[in-house]
């Protein structure tokens, strides 16, 4: 097997875990909720403080991983983030948890956009999108499971227990990766001349000159990916914070039957992931980047604004679900794709362009984390929250069309395309 395979797989791991600690407190949110008495909106807050820091440290965090290399930088982001999912489980009141999930979102942040730099350094460019798809895989196969190991642990053991297990789980990653992986595909052992042939040069070294702001603030390409990667969020992130409380609240689901269906989303994102980044790939080599890349992003979110708006015409559990699967998988359709674009675009910069990108994501998130508690009580319907995010997800379709992966932020090497 190819080492960058091996790579690959190391990143679909720790996306797994990522997303298992994220969704871990969607999961025991109603059990935390009633322990430490916190009302809907303060349990916006709770979410979106992680939200908060995890968009403000996405630059910085994507930056330091150009110039240091992601077998450093990641080693310390799944530290941290570890430490801080296991002192999730020790807090006793509404102050303590803010606190603490800040924490826990400053230091994750970062983790994508360095997972996308290993990328840029282990992967050539006709590779990328499929190689982005898998890691946006892992993440919906974590949120997946996550119901299925936390909810039996709660009921076992409490729901403070499972921040701890999972907190130990990260600290393993964390040593094996900084054991095991290289920066430069050149230097780790075993990795064969024609393997590093494939994968080029270009994208190996460390980012050598100070970062250019100016340049890359001056590009109306970066802004518009940032636009309609932030009004994906808008979905996106309603599944991460309050997919199993609306399905609990909004449609009477029992602990039973979050178990047996809250799952199913997560599923459909996991394989749109995958799919989204074999198309896209297959596309650019047809029809070139811009259009491979823009077309899956215009489709798949457009498509993601019918099934949120279809999810507002049933009461029907069973539908509910399908349509907010169909709607979540749309909508992932178009995740690796986005990663691929800022390796397309940032070349030795995509640590910083990726961090770009997320932080503009994370401040929708924040947006639809808040105000979705918000929405519930002044309108006292769980269904209410749904009509921002299907028109969220139809802009984000409509951003997509001005996105062009074929125009390097900055004058460089050549991309070689198909």
């Amino acid at each position: 097997m190819k080492y960058r395979f091996r790579v690959v797989g190391f990143l679909f791991v720790l996306s797994i875990i990522t997303f298992i600690d994220r969704v871990c407190i969607s999961v025991a949110g109603k059990a935390i909720q009633e322990d430490l008495g916190l009302s809907l909106v303060q349990w916006g807050w709770v979410l979106s403080a992680f939200v908060i820091s995890y968009g403000l440290f996405e630059v910085p965090a994507g930056a330091m991983g150009d110039r240091q290399g992601p077998r450093k930088v990641l080693t310390r982001i799944v530290t941290w983030w570890s430490v801080f999912t296991a002192l999730t489980g020790m807090v006793h009141g509404f102050k303590q948890l803010v606190v603490v999930r800040f924490l826990f979102g400053a230091g994750e942040a970062g983790a994508f956009p360095n997972s996308s730099v290993v990328i840029a350094r282990w992967f050539p460019v006709l590779e990328r999108a499929r190689a982005q798809s898998i890691v946006w895989m892992g993440s919906r196969v974590g949120a997946a499971i996550s119901p299925l190991l936390v909810i039996p642990i709660q009921q076992a053991y409490g729901w403070r227990v499972s921040f701890f297990i999972f907190g130990a789980v990260g600290i393993v990653w964390a040593a094996a990766w900084y054991a095991w992986f290289r920066d430069d595909p050149a230097t780790k052992p075993g990795v064969s001349a024609s393997e590093i042939a494939e994968i080029g040069a270009s994208g190996t070294a460390h980012a050598s000159t100070p970062t250019p702001w100016r340049q890359l603030l001056s590009q109306g390409n970066l802004w518009w990916m940032m636009l309609a990667y932030h009004c994906q969020a808008w979905c996106a992130f309603f599944y991460i914070t309050w997919l199993h409380i609306f399905l609990a609240n909004g449609r009477g689901f029992t602990p039973q039957e979050l178990i047996a269906l809250s799952w199913l989303p997560f599923v459909f994102g996991a394989l749109a992931n995958l799919v989204g980044g074999i198309i896209s790939d297959l596309l650019v080599r047809r029809l070139g980047l811009r259009r491979g890349r823009s077309w899956v992003g215009c489709g798949g979110l457009g498509l993601a604004a019918v099934f949120v708006a279809a999810t507002l015409t049933t009461e029907h559990k069973v539908l509910t679900i399908v349509f907010l699967a169909l709607a979540f998988g749309f909508s992932d359709l178009t995740l690796p794709v986005a990663w691929a674009v800022c390796l397309d675009i940032g070349h030795q910069h995509a640590g910083i362009v990726s961090g770009a990108m997320n932080m503009a994501g994370q401040l929708g998130s924040f947006l639809t984390t808040v105000l979705f508690g918000y929405i519930v009580s002044w309108s006292g319907s769980y269904d209410a929250p749904l009509v921002p995010i299907a028109v969220m997800s139809a802009f984000a379709a409509l951003a997509w069309l001005r996105v062009d992966a074929s125009r390097p932020l900055l004058v460089g090497p050549a991309v070689r395309s198909a």
